[in-house]
């Protein structure tokens, strides 16, 4: 059984986790886990993460009914990243936009690219 302790945490316990679309490869979100969010996941295969600014659990989906059901859990080469492959419900971002990832620099300036899901 994996041991989430084995995974590298920053000074705070935390370890950046990017979000896939298992389907489709679109890169959805950037979050953070601790050990308890990573086993929570695995266990569960409902998308865990930690709050940063609640300092609590949150389930992808849980208020919105946008959520992540995990795919696969990838860890990179120095284990202190993690990829999580995900079939995502609806809009992953708050903004109501597929991905977070919704703003480009293209010829030095922002550029919205992706409007909210309707």
């Amino acid at each position: 059984m994996f041991d989430p302790a084995k995974l590298t945490y920053d000074a705070n316990g935390l370890i950046p986790v990017i979000a896939q679309d298992a389907a489709t490869n679109e890169v959805l979100m950037m979050a953070w886990m601790n050990a308890e969010a990573v086993a929570r996941t695995l266990a569960t295969g409902h998308v865990t993460y930690w709050s940063r600014s609640r300092q609590s659990f949150w389930i992808k989906g849980e208020t919105s009914g946008h959520a992540q059901e995990l795919v696969e859990l990838r860890i990179d080469c120095d284990s202190d990243a993690l990829l999580a492959l995900v079939r995502q419900a609806g809009p992953a971002c708050h903004t109501n936009r597929r991905s977070c990832f919704y703003t480009a620099v293209r010829n030095g300036e922002e550029v919205v690219i992706m409007e909210p899901m309707t």
